[in-house]
């Protein structure tokens, strides 16, 4: 069983900014891809950004130059620095991370329950 457990979300002023985290744990051999994406009412969820096991990354033409993903491998974890933010940035932000098992040989997508970004003056 794997889990993904995101934290960091919250109110901030337009400007401001907010650091998300997500740890992925449980029976993990390897875990490729990680990244964020977020979901504003009434619209489809979106790549925010996201971080390839080498380290590769790419992001939404909306955030560039203002987010920044990273992550820890030995933590398994991965993080969204959000500087600059937008009342358009307002949404529920999920944590993704493609994850091989120990019980199976090829990777699954994996999600978190979800953060609220709450951009508001």
């Amino acid at each position: 069983q794997v889990q993904l457990v995101e934290s960091g979300g919250g109110l901030v002023q337009p400007g401001g900014s907010l650091r998300l985290s997500c740890a992925a744990s449980g029976s993990i051999r390897s875990i490729s891809t990680m990244g964020w994406y977020r979901q504003a009412p009434g619209k489809e969820r979106e790549l925010v950004a996201r971080i390839t096991g080498g380290g590769d990354t790419n992001y939404a033409d909306s955030v560039k130059g203002r987010f920044t993903v990273s992550r820890d491998n030995a933590k398994k974890a991965v993080y969204l620095q959000m500087n600059s933010l937008k009342t358009e940035d307002t949404a529920v932000y999920y944590c993704y991370a493609r994850i091989m098992t120990w019980l199976t040989t090829a990777y699954g997508e994996y999600w978190g329950q979800g953060t609220q970004v709450t951009v508001s003056s």
